[in-house]
């Protein structure tokens, strides 16, 4: 059962779109972002000086989805002046540490192994990882320290505007499940709050339309690069349930083109989610 919380978010320098800072209530972890355009400025930070993980994002020129970088340091901050140097793509760094010190190398190793795993599950970001992190070996005590600093990350990490190591949990009663069709398939799939979910076994079509956007096709693409989408004849298969960000880029992957998601998804009587949104109290 899900549990409130907050979350503090402190703007050292005044500027949302600045250094930001995040602490979580209950929990000895805390995170800073930082603009790439203000390493130099993060650089003096206590966060950087401690032993931690951190993720590097920013736009994949090649699709729709983020590039993701996952790594650690001890400490953080000779890491993230390589990257700076060597590493072009990101344009943002979420980096977390412990404000007590508990953390040490082995913790990390196992975060950042266990974040790509995520992330490669998720299939939501191209990772910029070359070879998953084998996890190190922890005690047990060590092992569910480090597993309860990676749920509180995964609290956080969507509130700072990236959800790549999170995947849909949406199957149950209270979901409606909607129907949208294409030449020769048959999708399946639910608004929830994470987004637009297209459940596994979906069908999508193998031809685009002339005047599908690109964004689309990038985003086909990287879906079939990454086996999201296999071929099944003529046309595509979904292997995982797959959320997207609105139910018209959910549809217009399944169509091959441009699409209305709110006119596109139906439920089995036929209702448009259109009509089933404009229904609710």
């Amino acid at each position: 059962m899900k549990k409130p919380y907050s979350i503090r978010i402190f703007l050292p320098g005044g500027d949302p779109d600045g250094l930001r800072t995040i602490e979580k209530s209950n929990w000895s972890g805390v995170g800073i972002v930082i603009p790439r355009a203000l390493i130099a400025e993060a650089k003096q930070r206590r966060e950087l000086a401690r032993t931690g993980v951190y993720v590097l994002f920013g736009p994949a020129e090649e699709s729709g989805l983020p590039r993701v970088y996952v790594g650690e340091g001890d400490p953080i901050r000779p890491r993230l002046e390589q990257h700076s140097a060597k590493k072009d793509f990101w344009t943002t760094c979420i980096a977390f540490s412990s404000k007590d010190d508990n953390l040490n190398k082995a913790h990390v190793q196992y975060i950042e192994s266990k974040l790509v795993e995520l992330a490669d599950e998720a299939k939501r970001c191209v990772l910029d990882n070359g070879n998953e992190p084998n996890l190190p070996s922890l005690s047990e005590a060590d092992a569910a320290d480090a597993e309860g600093f990676i749920e509180e990350m995964l609290l956080c990490f969507p509130l700072l505007g990236l959800s790549v190591f999170a995947t849909p949990t949406v199957k149950n009663s209270n979901v409606p499940i909607l129907h949208a069709s294409a030449k020769g398939v048959q999708a399946r799939g639910s608004e929830t709050v994470e987004g637009f979910v297209v459940y596994s076994g979906s069908g999508a079509r193998g031809e685009e339309t002339d005047s599908c956007p690109q964004y689309l096709r990038q985003l086909r693409a990287a879906l079939l690069s990454n086996k999201v989408l296999i071929p099944a004849g003529m046309n595509f298969t979904f292997t995982q349930d797959y959320v997207f960000n609105s139910p018209s880029t959910a549809a217009g992957v399944v169509r091959g083109g441009a699409a209305n998601g709110r006119t596109g998804w139906a439920d089995a009587a036929g209702r448009t989610l259109k009509e089933l949104q404009d229904s609710r109290p």
